[in-house]
């Protein structure tokens, strides 16, 4: 009798090449499903079965894709948070005591959970949970409400207690976000506040430690995770070199968002961005003395914005009001945008410009493949 595939003990590593990052949710689904092809395949023998069997199952292989498999797969995607400056990943923001980052992030998670853009930037809309853990719901009803008067949410929750990592910091975000499903925003301020352990000097790998559990959830929620941080008095070539700790916290992070002020009492800052997901910036802001919230005065370096793709304007046109869905082959919808693109570089296009389609459209893109061949799937995404 053939031994199921699905049955066997299977070993898909859990952790990227440096043993440290765990690879995604998305990732460890496309390698499972790699390895689910290989008990789809026709298996000619017994002995082929066993051998492809004994292959996967030893804890030294290697699950691998090539080029065209990358080309074929279907990575799941997600909207920027705020377009430009914040996505889904994990992201440290630092700046000097007393300086106005429990402001900024208040006046982010407004905005999040108010779905409003800032400073001109797109915001998608979603709920938000900020843990205050150096503050009192005192302090903070009075900072919002001279922030943003009695203009009020429900998708912004604030918490002035939170678990350390590893203790159910974890537990407390994924319940969260079970009964918040629309969740896009979690910040955490301070870092130090759950990091669980009281000593003031951490080594490179504790700080990459901690960045890179709390990566592995934001990679499985799809969510963003804003943890606010200090920086060190000393000076630094390097403007990010001045967050405190080691190298280890902006190696292993998604982002870093750095708030600087020439001094103390000065109303201007400088508020420097990086990001896997984003170009570089720096832009320039002024503090309302009134309400206390930052407003932008000028950008150093205009945002980079992808120009325009024919193929995700053409898809777009495809779904109205009237039929915000299409289903079907990749030859059907070849045919239906009457383009002469052979139906697997279609599919290859669309696997690649999926986030985009979400992003700029708001169409859901779903792709599976068969025995039979393979179907699209594209949905208006519920407003």
């Amino acid at each position: 009798m053939v031994t199921n595939f699905r049955e066997s003990a299977l070993h898909i590593p859990v952790v990227g090449a440096t043993g440290d990052e765990p690879i995604s949710c998305s990732d460890r689904l496309i390698l499972s499903q790699k390895c689910d092809e290989i008990n789809t395949q026709s298996i000619d023998s017994q002995d082929e079965m066993e051998r492809k069997l004994a292959l996967v199952s030893d804890p030294a292989y290697v699950p691998t894709m090539t080029l065209n498999e990358l080309l074929d797969a279907h990575f799941p995607s997600f909207p920027p948070i705020i377009e430009g400056l914040l996505y889904t990943g994990t992201y440290i923001l630092a700046g000097s005591a007393k300086i106005g980052k429990s402001f900024l992030v208040a006046q982010l998670a407004f905005h999040v959970s108010t779905g409003t853009p800032l400073w001109g930037y797109k915001v998608n809309q979603g709920t938000v949970i900020y843990f205050a853990l150096e503050d009192s719901f005192l302090r903070l009803q009075n900072r919002m409400s001279r922030m943003f008067s009695v203009e009020g949410t429900d998708e912004f929750h604030f918490s002035i207690i939170a678990s350390s990592l590893g203790n159910g910091l974890e537990a407390q975000l994924t319940e969260f976000i079970r009964v918040h499903p629309d969740t896009k925003l979690v910040i955490i301020d301070t870092l130090q506040k759950v990091r669980g352990r009281s000593s003031e000097t951490f080594s490179y790998s504790d700080d990459y430690d901690v960045i890179s559990r709390l990566k592995a959830f934001t990679d499985s929620s799809g969510i963003c995770l804003l943890l606010v941080h200090h920086t060190r008095k000393q000076a630094a070539e390097d403007r990010f070199d001045l967050i405190s700790g080691t190298t280890g916290l902006m190696g292993c992070a998604d982002g870093a968002i750095l708030l600087q002020k020439a001094t103390r009492t000065d109303l201007c800052a400088t508020l420097d961005i990086v990001g896997r997901d984003q170009p570089d910036q720096r832009l320039h802001l002024r503090k309302d003395p009134d309400t206390l919230r930052w407003i932008l005065d000028h950008a150093e370096t205009e945002l980079w914005k992808q120009p325009p793709d024919p193929l995700v304007e053409q898809i777009a046109s495809i779904l109205t009001e009237e039929h915000p869905s299409w289903e079907g082959s990749a030859a059907e919808l070849a045919m239906l945008l009457d383009d002469e693109v052979q139906p697997n570089v279609l599919t290859r296009r669309l696997n690649v410009k999926s986030g985009n389609l979400l992003a700029e459209y708001g169409i859901i893109y779903q792709h599976k493949r068969s025995r039979t061949g393979s179907h699209i799937r594209l949905m208006k995404q519920p407003v």
